[in-house]
């Protein structure tokens, strides 16, 4: 019973490592910037149980700022990929420049919370 486990999740990441070739390097890079803020995100959170919670509204803007980072860029990476037939029409400079004018906006906003 093991063993056809042990075969299927083989399987299964022989599967996802295949259909993950075929993507495009543009969504690869965002796929990067993605796990580095969540990673980011995380050493904030670990470096907090560490050394304590002091100056909390920074420790609280720090992981706001990379967890509402991260989920910018998945929302560009929706709009930017060619198979999401939703935004067939929108072009990616769009997609760009509305990535940039929404963290503009999300660092204008922590930078406030800040104090």
């Amino acid at each position: 019973m093991a063993k056809s486990t042990s075969n299927d999740a083989q399987a299964l990441i022989h599967s996802l490592y295949s259909a993950y070739t075929a993507t495009p390097t543009k969504l690869k890079i965002i796929d990067i910037y993605v796990i580095f803020a969540i990673l980011t995100a995380l050493v904030q959170i670990v470096y907090m149980g560490v050394v304590g919670t002091f100056p909390f509204n920074s420790f609280l803007s720090g992981v706001l700022s990379c967890v509402g980072t991260a989920v910018l860029a998945v929302c560009l990476r929706i709009q930017v990929n060619k198979e999401n037939k939703e935004f067939k029409d929108l072009p990616p400079e769009r997609a760009f420049a509305d990535f940039v004018l929404c963290n503009l906006v999300l660092h204008l906003v922590i930078m406030n919370f800040l104090g």
